[in-house]
């Protein structure tokens, strides 16, 4: 094959779509494709030389992808490498606009899907050893900041490309614990959520992707831990819960099995790629993955009932079943078989069902690991009937799903002869053999059955007065589901069982007459099913029975005239139209018949009947002239073979073989097609002759009549259209000038047309534009006929094609069907529909006239109809937009006054387009464009625009909406770069299949750089539409090409404009032509070693280092002169030098190499000009300020970047020249407290800060005189509304700037913020403020940070509570760089330690006595000294701010001193959930919340559990209850990290059995909630020890209760052994509720040692009661299961409990 195809070809392809050979045509695609293939090398060779980027080289580049979508990679390997480098050099040109740079690298990317050489260059350029400085990194940040989710995905891709290349195993207890932490699963009882958890959570994908590629290897360390997640989260997966969180388990669920197979598929079967190969030790053993399976079979189970339905389940389930069948269908089947018994149930069957479909392929091709699989086929099959079900909609669905998916894979043969006549079978064959007598049976059945629900549909036909034309959308489901699995059955079923159904059918069709709407549609598809099968047989039935049907009730004449007609000539046409769509052989027998038919009911009146005569029409023409597939059949060849050769059986589940599939098409024969022209004569022919002659006048017809005959033309159309040659006309010259050949490929679709014949699509043409324009002047309201008319000019502006519908039930078992022969028909389809691009020739031309017309018609569906054809037509014809566009704009014209409201918005919807296609008001053309919009603009001014209908409105601003949002900058330059030409001029000269066209000869390529030239300076001519509408004219703003000046004039009028858009659009530009004719600066090289004359490091350090000191802000140092500012070098970025220096540190040269400043007029450009004669105009600048100190959105509006750039682009570009005009203004709005003033005022001085980055010393000296006082004013008029504002503004100013520069503002915030002058909220403020400014700055600042934590300090005793909040925050940005990078210095910036050790002598007060700490302060300043305990609760408070700010902020967690504060907050923290509580003890309890999710080092988990051992020896009982609960939460959120320590385990263990024996109740009951939550996530087991331990002090003797007088209440008994005793029943309690779900092997025996406790003293009763209600409430469901697990005795005692005498006592 191979060989003889490298001959034809005259190469060796690289890669074929294989489904080519199996076209019936396949001999003459490969001269096809050579002939396109030379076109597209010549071509594209040409268009690169002559340097055409547009529209050549677009238009055969997107001809190289078509190419390879329908043949694959077929060209040489030379080709191939030229096609890549050519592509590469077009994508790197530099100004390429986005959407070709986009379409262009879409090609490469296809075209690099299997090169290699490429990526692994790009990759060795990257640092070497990142990896372990990435991973330090990860691992030393514990508060999840943004960036961390790219880090997974980095890492996920890593260790799938390089499996068994890397030592994952010390980070694996840390990478599930952060998988865990990022499910984010509700845990404990009161938790708070942190809100950056829930955001910046990782991505499903990366992590099943990353443990996907972590599992196997030699130390099997991985599985360990994820079977250890999913018994930590498998009780999250019971239906019974609910949450936020469930979306993302079962999304871990459905992928990671589907990983897993892709990883064994890579490792197994795959041909090796430029992956990297996996070595031996790591691939999957045959143990991991029974391994992997068991761990994620639990959760699966109980993942099929879920709420958020079983979709998820199925598709897991299906990936487990490949791997290990036996250990996945089996308990599948246990939740299937009962629920098929069910009634009550439905939701379980829907859910069993679907996963049953998912393993399907798995269970019916038994296999050695499953080989008793099919024996389930067939009870399965049976049991499943009962669903075809008239009243459930959804049961009925998954059950027809059900059936087709089973037949599919088996085919319904009766194998039972072959018992007796081989003797070679095995004992399941056998089994499977005997079982296949049922399968006539079965089908039989289900025949019942779909009768039974067709005539339930039927009966509900209670609206035949309604005439509801369609059917509900319910029952066209059912109609689908119902066709479709019937026509799957007798697909795969023998001859004999076929013959069976047809006779059933048969005679359910013909003994009963439907309505034609519901009930008749399904039965007439069924009919249709059985004749696809086998249309002899099936035909000789049911043809000659319809015909004489209708003969004999058309025997009366007047039947034809009836407006309503007789059913049972209704039903038979119905049934006669739908058997008739099969093999076009097959029907000729019946032409005569079925002619005669046809000529009898073309006529009929009604409406319903002659739909139906044309329906029959369009069947038997398509089937006659196109070329579809015609068995569908799973196995090649049919199963119609004596039994001795072969045995059906051994076929179930068998898949599809690609390369004998064996696929017969139906090819029309000539008797066919001359069978089509003589049905077209006599039908066609008169109908087009009567619609001429209404169409010139001579003939009257009704408007019924023009519909039928239309009706009658367009079937004709739709049937026959595969034999009509395309549309003749001379192609349509020069819409794009181009050098280059722009013809259309053509394709071979199998189709020859007979030239002879005459061309009935021209005619229908023809004769339909003559009615168009007669109907259109004359009766323009008949809408329908018009309606016909344009889906006729639908048909025709799509080029002839060969339809094929693939079966339909296809689409819904895809999971198992072999998809292999719809891949065929689909590619032959394919071919079809990329006869896509055409060439627009003149018929075209006047075609999409009409359809222009018909889209600005008076009525709006007639137009919305229109408008669709109109855009799909625009998609295929190449270039005809640029034709159509002049006439659309025809109706926008304000001259133009005949123009209507109607077609004023059709036009207006024309430019708009549709979502999917083509936008005429934004075609990439700049001519185009330069047409459209002022067309738009000026539309305004049109009469039909007067009366301001809100629909015309809306449409204007959806058109203005959508050109924004689709618009990208088109290139201007187009250039192509040299390099680029030669690749070009190789292609045009390498191996075969040889371009015809001529290589470019220089005169040819001289004349293409001139075009190329010429067009660059053309572009720029649209600016001379100066009142172009200034939305789109900011468009054009581009980094490339300067504005015009008349359009900067045109801005900056603008901003004065009296709309508000306007002037927003204004600012934006005015902001953006600032930053065109910003002169550069010129940088230097410096060294940053000799700057401080310091030794670089060798290696990496982060942090404070000598060499990076010089940077930071020293108040000693600042340059207060003028030879100081000129000796200090600026840095302003802020990261630079902190982790390493960047290898150029390039900075700017001094000032007197830099452009000149404060320029006079003269020197400036023509651009600069306009603007500075605006802004030197006190009048402009009077009214701009005006009107942006005015309100917008009262309360919404803020602080806007947008002004911020205009001031910024001012002071840059003009230094100060507008500052004098501009102080009294600031002046004034200053002092002016209302929000817009202030606002106002804000976005110039943080313009001003940032735009005098170049100005020399003086001018920078007194603008900081200027602002200063301004600054101060503000900050004391500060106000609520405000406040955000200035914090913005400060902190605006301050980004990326060197702190030693602003030194005056800094200075100035740090004077003295928290003064109380003006009240605690302007204290808050001015910290908000400061805040803002310093946390730019990060490092950068230590000594300013160290001045104000001495500040602060005293006065984190403030009372006032909005200032303390305040505080808190502010400490967190102190505090920042204090973190625990990998290589980091310790910071000089203050260190959390130091405050803590400060912070905890003031707290002493409250840690010396053990009491509950109360909040006795009353928020007022009272006279005179208070006592050090109240000081340290006000510090307290502030201090716990701190604690919940930094919770959320900061990069690492200070753990170890966070424990010296912890027992101090388990002393506050309440117990109960009460909102009455103060602010101080919902703190506290918010902060035990936080802190208890923090990630935890493995160093660090002794220190904590150190201290929280201390606390559960403490005197108050509720510090030892909220111990427990602290507890949870922490080993859940470390889970993994405490399981790789098995000391840390002991002692978790031990703390809580010991706390079991608490002396207080609500200790122990927690004690033992805590304790059934570790063993329900496997932290801790229930080994022997323990259960001993538990029976050992449930023995605790009580003793005997003495009589006692009646008077005596006190109980004498010893409460020790009482507790002890109780302890032992709760450890008991806890081990029965932690498997909630199951029964394990030891709970029977447990339960029995519980009910012996049911007499005992309180509160032992009240415990064993609780257990066994809740024991009962979570069995309840499945107890028919769990019964088993317990003897009869057992069962009998637990009866008696559960229903027991004192429940109702």
């Amino acid at each position: 094959m191979k060989k003889a195809q490298s001959d034809t070809l005259g190469f060796v392809s690289q890669k074929d779509i294989v489904y080519n050979k199996l076209l019936p045509y396949a001999d003459r695609l490969d001269e096809e494709s050579n002939d396109i293939l030379s076109k597209i090398k010549g071509n594209l060779g040409r268009a690169v030389q002559l340097r055409e980027i547009w529209p050549g080289v677009l238009f055969w580049t997107r001809k190289l992808s078509t190419y390879m979508r329908l043949y694959g990679r077929k060209f040489s390997k030379e080709d191939h490498v030229l096609f890549i480098k050519l592509l590469y050099e077009l994508v790197t040109i530099p100004k390429l606009e986005i959407s070709m740079m986009q379409g262009l690298a879409r090609l490469l990317i296809n075209l690099l899907n299997s090169v290699e050489s490429v990526l692994k260059t790009l990759v060795k350029s990257c640092r070497p050893l990142w990896f372990d400085e990435l991973i330090n990194l990860w691992m030393s940040v514990q508060n999840l900041p943004s960036w961390e989710v790219h880090l997974v995905n980095l890492f996920a891709r890593l260790a799938n490309d390089n499996i068994g290349y890397i030592d994952w195993d010390p980070y694996i207890p840390k990478i599930f614990t952060r998988i865990l932490r990022s499910l984010n699963l509700p845990v404990g009882t009161s938790q708070m959520m942190v809100p950056r958890y829930v955001t910046n959570a990782y991505d499903i994908s990366h992590v099943v992707l990353w443990v996907s590629s972590l599992l196997g290897g030699p130390s099997k360390q991985a599985q360990a831990q994820l079977s250890g997640l999913f018994n930590s989260i498998t009780s999250f997966f019971h239906p019974s819960n609910h949450g936020r969180w469930l979306m993302k388990l079962m999304k871990l669920l459905q992928r990671l099995p589907a990983s897993v197979v892709r990883r064994l598929h890579r490792e197994r079967y795959r041909k090796p790629t430029w992956l990297t190969p996996i070595p031996d030790s790591h691939k999957l053993t045959e143990d991991d993955i029974t391994d992997f399976v068991e761990s994620m079979m639990q959760p699966v189970l109980l993942a099929m009932f879920s709420k958020t339905g079983s979709l998820d389940a199925a598709q897991a389930l299906q990936n487990l079943a490949l791997m290990r069948p036996e250990l996945v269908i089996p308990p599948v089947l246990e939740r299937t078989y009962p629920a098929l018994e069910t009634l009550t149930e439905p939701h379980q069957l829907t859910a069993t069902l679907s996963c049953m479909i998912g393993v399907a392929r798995s269970l019916v091709s038994g296999g050695q690991r499953f080989p008793e699989g099919p024996t389930h086929m067939l009870p399965l099959l049976m049991r499943a009937l009962p669903g075809v079900d008239p009243n459930d909609f959804s049961k009925c669905m998954i059950t027809f799903q059900f059936i087709a998916t089973f037949v599919t894979l088996v085919p319904l043969v009766d194998c039972s002869s072959a018992l007796h006549e081989r003797s070679d079978l095995t004992e399941v064959e056998r089994e499977m053999c005997s079982a296949s007598a049922e399968f006539e049976d079965f089908v039989l059945q289900f025949m019942d059955r779909c009768f039974a629900l067709i005539d339930s549909s039927t009966l509900e036909q209670t609206r035949e007065e309604t005439e509801t034309e369609k059917m509900t959308h319910l029952e066209s489901l059912v109609e689908l589901g119902l066709s479709s699995t019937f026509s799957t059955i007798l697909t795969q079923c023998s001859l004999d069982i076929f013959k069976v159904a047809l006779e059933k059918v048969f005679n359910f069709a013909t003994t009963n007459i439907f309505e034609t709407r519901v009930s008749g549609r399904m039965v007439a598809d069924m009919c249709r099913a059985a004749s696809k099968c086998h249309p002899a047989e099936s035909l000789k039935m049911f043809v000659p029975h319809c015909c004489n049907q209708i003969n004999q009730i058309a025997v009366n004449e007047e039947v034809f005239n009836e407006e309503e007609l007789d059913k049972e000539l209704m039903w038979n046409l119905q049934l006669l139209s739908e058997v008739t769509r099969v093999d076009g052989h097959k029907i000729l027998p019946y032409r005569s018949d079925l002619v005669q038919i046809l000529q009898l009911t073309l006529r009929l009146k009604c409406k319903q009947g002659y739909t139906l005569a044309c329906n029959l029409l369009h069947h038997i023409l398509r089937s006659s002239v196109l070329i579809y597939p015609t068995e569908y059949c799973s196995m090649p060849g049919g199963f119609h073979q004596p039994i001795n050769d072969y045995i059906p059986i051994k076929d179930w589940g068998r898949p599809g073989d690609l390369w004998n599939l064996d696929i017969r098409w139906h090819v029309p024969s000539v008797e066919e097609t001359s069978f089509a022209f003589y049905l077209l004569d006599l039908i066609l022919q008169p109908e087009l002759q009567r619609l001429q002659r209404f169409a010139q006048g001579e003939q009257d017809m009704s408007r019924d009549d023009v519909l039928q005959s239309l009706t009658i033309v367009q079937h004709c159309l739709l049937g026959a259209g595969g034999l009509m040659p395309p549309l003749k006309g001379e192609p349509i010259p020069e819409l794009v000038h181009s050098m280059v050949n722009l013809d259309e490929t053509t394709l071979y679709t199998g189709v020859a047309y007979d030239e002879s014949r005459e061309n009935y699509r021209d005619a229908i043409c023809s004769v339909m534009r003559q009615l168009l324009h007669y109907i259109l002047e004359h009766s323009e309201d008949d809408t329908k006929s018009l309606f016909s008319i344009i889906k006729l000019g639908n048909e025709h502006t799509r080029e002839p094609s060969v339809s094929d519908e693939p079966p339909s039930f296809y689409t819904s078992i895809v999971i198992l069907t072999d998809s292999r022969k719809m891949s065929v028909h689909l590619n032959c389809h394919l071919r079809k529909l990329t006869v896509e691009g055409c060439q627009y020739r003149s018929i075209h031309q006047e075609l999409m006239r009409d359809l222009l017309r018909l889209s600005t018609s008076t009525y709006s569906q007639v137009r919305s109809r229109a408008q669709n054809v109109l855009f799909t037509a625009l998609g295929t014809y190449n270039f005809c937009c640029r034709d159509l566009i002049p006439h659309v704009l025809q109706f926008l014209n304000p001259d133009n006054s005949s123009v209507t409201q109607q077609q004023f918005k059709g036009a207006l919807y024309c430019l708009l387009g549709n979502h999917s296609g083509v936008c005429l008001a934004n075609l990439h053309d700049w001519e185009c464009i330069a047409l459209t919009w002022p067309a738009v603009v000026r539309s305004g001014l049109s009469s039909a625009m007067s009366l301001e209908k809100p629909s015309i409105v809306r449409l204007f601003d959806d058109l203005a909406d959508k050109i924004h949002r689709q618009y990208e900058t088109i290139g201007i330059d187009f250039s192509i770069p040299g390099d680029c030409c030669d690749v070009a001029k190789k292609l045009m000269v390498t191996g075969n299949p040889f371009p015809k066209e001529p290589v470019v000869s220089e005169e040819e390529a001289a004349e293409g750089l001139k075009r190329q030239d010429l067009k660059n300076s053309e572009s720029v001519e649209p600016w001379k539409f100066e009142q172009i509408s200034i939305g789109f004219l900011s468009l054009l703003l581009r980094d490339d090409h300067q504005l015009p000046p008349p359009a900067v004039l045109f801005f900056v009028k603008s901003l004065n404009h009296d709309s508000l858009y306007v002037r927003k659009v204004a600012i934006s530009a005015v902001a953006g032509i600032m930053k065109q004719i910003k002169r550069p600066h010129k940088k230097v090289q410096v060294s940053p070693s000799e700057l401080c004359e310091v030794k670089m490091p060798s290696g990496i350090i982060a942090g404070d280092r000598p060499d990076n000191q010089w940077l930071q802000y020293n108040s000693s140092n600042l340059p207060r002169t003028q030879q100081d500012w000129d000796r200090c070098v600026f840095v302003e970025k802020t990261h630079w030098g902190y982790y390493c220096w960047p290898r150029k540190l390039m900075m700017y040269a001094p000032l007197e190499e830099q452009p000149k400043q404060n320029l006079t007029r003269e020197e400036m450009t023509e651009r600069e000009q306009i603007i500075f004669d605006h802004f030197s105009d006190p009048v402009f600048i009077n009214q701009f300020i005006e009107f942006l100190s005015l309100e917008d959105r009262k309360g919404k509006d803020k602080f806007s970047p947008r002004r911020f750039c205009l001031f910024k682009g001012l002071f840059r570009n003009f230094s100060d020249a507008f500052l004098p005009l501009l102080q009294p203004h600031m002046e004034r709005l200053v002092s002016d407290t209302h929000e817009s003033k202030q606002r106002c005022v804000a976005e110039i001085i943080s313009g001003l800060i940032r735009g005098c980055k170049h100005w020399s010393y003086t001018k920078v000296e007194s603008l900081w005189e200027l602002l200063c006082p301004l600054l101060r004013t503000a900050l004391s008029n500060i106000t609520v509304e405000t406040y955000a504002d200035w914090g913005t503004c400060i902190a605006t100013a301050c980004e990326s700037r060197d702190p030693r520069k602003l030194h005056r503002l800094f200075e100035m915030l740090m004077e003295s913020p928290v003064n109380g002058e003006g009240g605690s909220f302007v204290d808050a403020c001015r910290l908000y403020v400061l805040q803002g400014g310093l946390a730019q700055q990060e490092w950068r600042v230590p000594e300013l940070l160290h001045r104000l934590l001495q500040y602060l300090e005293p006065k984190l005793t403030q009372v006032y509570k909005n200032v303390r909040e305040r505080i808190g925050s502010v400490l967190t940005y102190i505090f920042m760089i204090d973190v625990n990078l990998p290589n980091t210095q310790p910071t000089t910036s203050p260190r959390i330690s130091d405050f803590t050790e400060r912070i905890l002598l003031q707290l002493k007060p409250l840690t010396v006595g053990d009491e509950e700490i109360q909040n006795h302060v009353v928020e007022e300043n009272e006279v005179g000294e208070q006592d050090e305990r109240t000081q340290a609760i006000k510090l307290l408070k502030t201090v716990l701010k701190w604690l919940i700010a930094s919770a959320g902020r900061s990069f690492s967690t200070a753990v170890s001193e966070q424990i010296r504060l912890l027992p101090l907050l388990f002393k506050i923290a309440p117990v109960e959930n009460d909102d009455s509580y103060d602010e101080l003890k919902r703190d506290a309890k918010t902060c035990l919340s936080l802190m208890s999710q923090g990630l935890l080092y493995p160093e660090q988990i002794p220190m904590v559990l150190r201290a929280l051992q201390e606390i559960a020896g403490s005197s108050s009982w509720h510090a030892r209850y909220t111990v427990l609960t602290y507890l949870q939460i922490m080993v859940f959120y470390n889970l993994f990290t405490f399981m790789s320590d098995q000391k840390a385990v002991n002692d978790v263990r031990a703390l809580v059995i010991s706390l079991l024996e608490d002396e207080q109740l609500e200790v122990r009951e927690m004690a033992a909630t805590t304790l059934s939550g570790f063993l329900q996530c496997n932290f801790l087991s229930m080994d022997a020890p323990m259960q001993a331990h538990f029976e050992a002090l449930c023995k605790t003797c009580l003793p005997k209760k003495r009589k006692r007088e009646l008077g005596s209440i006190v109980d004498t008994i010893p409460s020790a052994d009482l507790v002890r005793r109780h302890a032992g029943v709760l450890g008991l309690s806890a081990c029965i509720l932690s498997s909630p779900y199951d029964v394990p092997t030891w709970m029977p025996q447990l339960l029995m040692d519980l009910s012996a406790h049911l007499n005992d003293t309180q509160p032992i009763e009240m415990t064993v009661k609780k257990t066994l209600s809740n024991f009962r409430r979570t069995h309840h469901d499945n107890w028919q299961q769990h019964k088993q697990q317990f003897t009869d005795d057992q069962l009998l005692v637990l009866t008696d409990l559960l229903v027991s005498p004192c429940y109702y006592a």
